[in-house]
């Protein structure tokens, strides 16, 4: 391969994906077709259910609205690509291209998804350790600010990650043993020295990732405490199911996540590595509609009402 500059190349990084056998090729376009058609639809359904019944108009389901919404976004930046590639036979992705894809998908939806978690763990909290002070608390206004400020945040880390990425030099026609463009395949593919990429991707991803996880257990550690002390039976149930669902995507969410950084580091299989990435990015924004709508008599009722 020959070292060069970025500037002008159209066609500079070459997807390997999950197999190079094109027998395989039609099974994995119909599976990820499917699989984003039902993401799209089921969190368009929950973002609708939301903003459509006016008993849904609570900090937890407005948190959960944005939440599905992260999640569409997360899947449409780097599906569509796959299967554009399948469909043509082509591996190619441009420089700008894959740039996109680290600075929306990795970088901005992935983190948005862990704040949001932890805002609705926080939600949870309040409703339950302090009800009479919730509609204080969780005004409209804090709502609103929180989300807000968590998509500047992000928004401006990942800008940092991209100039960083900016400064390096790559060769032409460079292999990403994987199916979308991850920050760390890329800096494993650079021509140039990564060391200060490195350090700004392990400090951001430390920070980012342990602190939501920290509030979170925080939050559901102190909810349950004060559960186990309710009298009522039927409150005590409500609340565990509420709490379930939320909980049910949490483990599912840091679950795959930690399977994807425990397969990285057992294994050097970019092959299985790829699969496993695969959990996170693409069946646990799948899920997460079903997750809320099976185990949520409230989100229930709304999308009957919606169908209806």
């Amino acid at each position: 391969m020959e070292a060069g500059n970025h500037t002008g190349v159209s066609k500079l990084f070459l997807l390997l994906g999950l197999s190079d056998d094109p027998e395989l090729q039609p099974f994995f376009f119909g599976l990820f077709l499917s699989m984003y058609l039902v993401t799209v639809l089921g969190n368009l359904l929950i973002i609708l259910a939301v903003s459509s019944d006016s008993r849904l108009h609570t900090p937890m389901y407005f948190f959960l609205s944005n939440l599905s919404f992260v999640d569409i976004c997360f899947i449409s930046t780097i599906v569509p690509k796959m299967l554009v590639n399948i469909q043509a036979q082509s591996k190619d992705i441009s420089y700008v291209g894959c740039l996109t894809q680290v600075y929306f998908f990795f970088v901005v939806f992935a983190e948005l998804d862990d704040f949001l978690l932890t805002m609705m763990a926080y939600d949870r909290f309040v409703a339950i350790c302090h009800p009479l002070h919730y509609m204080v608390i969780m005004n409209a206004r804090l709502c609103v600010l929180l989300v807000l400020m968590c998509w500047f945040v992000f928004f401006c880390v990942a800008l940092v990650h991209l100039l960083l990425l900016t400064q390096l030099t790559f060769c032409v026609g460079t292999e990403i043993q994987h199916y979308s463009c991850e920050l760390d395949q890329i800096l494993k593919v650079a021509c140039s020295d990564t060391f200060i990429n490195e350090v700004c991707m392990y400090v951001a991803t430390a920070l980012l990732c342990m602190l939501p996880l920290t509030g979170i257990l925080f939050s559901y550690s102190q909810t349950v405490s004060t559960l186990m002390k309710m009298a009522s039976t039927e409150g005590k149930y409500k609340a565990f199911s509420t709490c379930g669902s939320h909980l049910s995507v949490v483990s599912l969410f840091y679950g795959t996540s930690l399977g994807v950084y425990f397969t990285s580091a057992v294994t050097h299989s970019p092959h299985r590595i790829s699969i496993a990435s695969v959990m996170y990015t693409v069946v646990t924004p799948m899920l997460n509609p079903f997750i809320y709508s099976l185990r949520n008599k409230d989100v229930k009722g709304a999308l009957g009402r919606l169908l209806s």
